[in-house]
């Protein structure tokens, strides 16, 4: 399908939950949330509808709305309006969909307001809990996901030298770092979020309920090192400030998060997802640059110039001996 139909399809669909068909009403034409290559989310009211990537895992991903749906996950992950399992869009190519309650963003133009410390108490309650799924959960994706993101850079700049120093960082990576081994045995069998940033948190109910991560795409069991990675590799490559590192990390201690020790230098755990977070990050930046036709910005910079550093230099506890 073309993305205005899906979009139409999916306002319809959120629609229809909030009425019955043919109920008189006077709502608001459907809102589009976000549209990438992974998820298109529209908003009618109260209901968000989502359609995911046409290649999901029907199963997993019924199971991960499963997991998001479980009472033992209840003020952690934002629980879905329907399971167990998602609908399909119609047309040639189908794409499962999920509904949600509407909850309000993190709000980007007031950076000093993020909720780094609730992000952090979310991340250790999350990582404290056993699966309560009655089945092995699926993987948590965030290895898988950085490789795509390489794949992404390399389709759309093919032989082009930009994307040398962030190819030379992935492959100084261990092998499960980039998705192609399992994690080491120590860190692997925690509930992990699999993509954590600021656009994962929402307050439901709206406008001042509670912080909840949403988008459970990528959940599962994995090292929990893996969702603080993101700002501790924008805080090495001087992105985040260090004062909202400190208070994120200190927060993530505080309530008991498994990733780092309690005290003391917490980089070795987090050295290797930091890295590969800051490849990941880079090459997304460079297919967006090319895709639109233009130079990075100065973020997206600082990113790249990173994994040309992190490149030289072995990453700590490679061989993930640490437990």
């Amino acid at each position: 399908m073309t993305r205005e139909p899906v979009i139409r399809e999916l306002g319809a669909l959120a629609h229809r939950l909030r009425h019955p068909p043919g109920a008189p009403c006077a709502c608001a034409p459907p809102q589009l949330l976000a549209d990438r290559p992974d998820g298109t989310v529209v908003r009618s009211g109260p209901v968000v509808a989502k359609a995911h990537a046409a290649d999901t895992d029907r199963e997993a991903l019924a199971a991960r709305l499963a997991l998001a749906s479980a009472p033992q996950l209840a003020g952690i992950l934002l629980p879905p309006l329907t399971t167990p399992g998602p609908v399909d869009t119609a047309g040639p190519v189908t794409r499962p969909v999920t509904f949600w309650p509407y909850g309000a963003p993190v709000d980007p133009r007031d950076p000093d307001a993020a909720p780094w410390a609730a992000a952090a108490v979310l991340l250790a309650r999350l990582h404290r809990t056993v699966s309560p799924l009655p089945l092995p959960a699926p993987p948590m994706r965030g290895p898988v996901k950085a490789a795509r993101a390489v794949a992404r850079m390399a389709a759309a700049l093919p032989g082009t030298g930009a994307v040398l120093p962030v190819q030379a960082a992935w492959h100084a990576l261990p092998a499960w770092a980039r998705g192609e081994a399992a994690p080491p045995a120590a860190r692997s069998g925690f509930l992990c979020h699999g993509d954590l940033h600021l656009g994962q948190l929402v307050r439901h109910p709206v406008p001042e309920g509670p912080w909840l991560l949403i988008d459970v795409d990528d959940a599962g069991p994995g090292d929990p090192a893996w969702d603080l990675a993101r700002p501790a590799a924008w805080y090495a490559a001087g992105v985040l400030a260090p004062e909202d590192w400190e208070l994120f990390l200190d927060a993530y201690r505080s309530a008991g998060g498994p990733a780092v020790p309690a005290g003391g230098d917490p980089w070795p755990q987090l050295d290797v997802p930091a890295r590969a977070l800051t490849v990941q990050t880079a090459a997304v930046a460079l297919a967006k640059c090319a895709a639109e036709g233009r130079e990075p910005d100065e973020m997206e910079q600082l990113m790249i110039d990173s994994c040309a550093r992190i490149a030289t230099f072995p990453p700590e506890l490679a061989d993930g001996s640490a437990s």
